[in-house]
């Protein structure tokens, strides 16, 4: 995933329609349906070829935008597209069978937290240090789904822990993602800045600390601006999944309330340990991805 706003609103809604789509499913199947899934018509877009056609119209359209724009993601357009295609696909194809598992919904859950830590950390630095992206994302959502099922809001199903886990796990990304790169990006252009407060006495962290805070506190602007502006502007995946599976719209509005609430937790967590992490070094120099050294070391040698 890439350093967009609402990164959160990708993959993890389409879970929780899919989540949906199989508990109305199943309901239907227990002739207890009575909702917009279980009729057959709970569907945001009709599967027809004509989806098919403008789907690839849109994806080549973007990508030659891209590329006669002089943007540099002509390829990674259509790189992401076929990806989002072939992944989805198989998810898919899953979901039922993941979801009436309690032992394969954590392995999923595994397996989405491992991706977000490779897509956030290889977003942040070219280094084996990627791996520390995976700190802010566990700090970020693992207390929040504790609290949720401690207090009897999640329930220990799969239809119910997937979606939820999904949608946070892609919030923490993102926010790791943007906070880490706006980060390192900022202390390889103001490296001057760090030592001239190095100069005056301030420790490494401390340095850096004050000349990344601005850069990755930016991160929290979408998940800021998708709380401001929700049912305004646009309807999140957890309320339109809530209401395809049948729930009535007061349901589905104070679940993504509840939703939204839980990512600026999340993500709020994920800058602060990312910076934290990025002040201490721990995705390698800002300059060129090697393991940090420390700027008082060389200090020192002087």
């Amino acid at each position: 995933m890439s350093d967009l706003p609402g990164g959160e609103a990708g993959a993890a809604d389409v879970l929780v329609l899919a989540a949906s789509a199989a508990g109305s499913a199943a309901s239907a199947g227990a002739g207890g349906g009575g909702g917009p899934g279980a009729g057959g018509s709970g569907t945001l877009l009709p599967l027809t070829v004509a989806l098919g056609v403008l789907l690839v119209v849109l994806l080549l359209a973007a990508a030659a935008i891209s590329g006669w724009g002089r943007l540099g993601h002509g390829r990674a357009v259509l790189g992401a597209g076929a990806r989002a295609i072939a992944q989805l696909a198989v998810v898919s194809a899953l979901i039922t069978q993941v979801v009436g598992s309690v032992p394969l919904t954590l392995a999923f859950v595994l397996v989405m937290f491992a991706v977000a830590t490779r897509t956030a950390g290889r977003r942040i630095t070219p280094g084996r240090a990627w791996v520390w992206a995976g700190v802010p994302i566990a700090a970020g959502v693992a207390p929040v789904l504790l609290l949720m099922a401690v207090a009897g809001v999640l329930p220990t199903r799969g239809i119910a822990v997937l979606p939820v886990a999904g949608i946070l796990i892609g919030g923490a990304l993102t926010a790791t993602s943007m906070a880490g790169r706006r980060s390192m990006e900022d202390l390889r252009l103001r490296h001057g800045e760090v030592e001239a407060a190095l100069a005056l006495g301030l420790l490494d962290r401390d340095a850096r600390l004050e000349i990344a805070r601005p850069a990755a506190a930016s991160a929290l602007m979408p998940a800021l601006d998708q709380t401001r502006t929700v049912g305004l502007v646009t309807l999140p995946g957890a309320f339109v999944g809530m209401l395809l599976g049948g729930a009535s719209p007061v349901e589905a509005g104070a679940v993504q309330v509840f939703v939204l609430i839980a990512l600026l937790a999340v993500e709020a967590v994920c800058v602060l340990v990312t910076l934290e992490l990025v002040a201490r070094g721990r995705f390698g120099s800002p300059r060129d991805g090697s393991p940090a050294r420390g700027v008082r070391s060389r200090r020192g040698g002087r």
